[in-house]
């Protein structure tokens, strides 16, 4: 479907209430056309308009004039350089903003994320950057699988000793 259908669709679906429905075509557009602002800026005021302050920062990050706390919402959910790379989905050069302000912020992300990784990085290739090592999560994983294991042994002891006193 052309772009401009698919926005016919939007201003139709917001016009009639499907604010759900907007906000999922504004999404396949951003990810089909990933380099458009005003398709960003679009999808972060759907955002805003439901009180969704990190997505709002998130589609709006490349505007001067973004909302700073949105902002910092979408900074502190993607506080990971790499997170907030692959967040803002950007597709090829910097070069490619049509503003000088959403160039600076594309370079100082990739660069932040280049810094954090021990090596370049491109928007082309930033979702294959490793996630960050979580051994805190691994090791409250581990041990919340030991702990159901004892549970379960527990259990099952005082179900066979259950049946052993019922047959004396």
């Amino acid at each position: 479907m052309p772009l401009s259908e698919t926005l016919a669709r939007v201003d139709a679906d917001l016009a009639a209430g499907r604010v759900p429905a907007a906000r999922q075509r504004l999404r396949g557009l951003v990810s089909s056309f990933p380099n458009d602002l005003a398709l960003r800026r679009r999808l972060g005021e759907i955002y805003r308009l439901y009180g969704e302050s990190a997505q709002a920062g998130r589609w709006l990050y490349l505007e001067a004039d973004r909302d700073a706390a949105e902002t910092s919402a979408f900074e502190g959910r993607y506080a990971d350089a790499a997170e907030r790379m692959r967040a803002l989905a950007w597709r090829g050069s910097e070069s490619l903003a049509e503003t000088p302000f959403a160039k600076e912020q594309l370079e100082a992300v990739r660069a932040a994320c280049s810094d954090a990784v021990g090596h370049d990085v491109d928007w082309d290739t930033s979702s294959s950057v490793p996630e960050p090592d979580d051994r805190t999560g691994r090791l409250a994983d581990t041990l919340t699988g030991l702990g159901c294991l004892v549970v379960a042994v527990v259990i099952v002891a005082i179900w066979v000793n259950g049946l052993v006193a019922l047959f004396d």
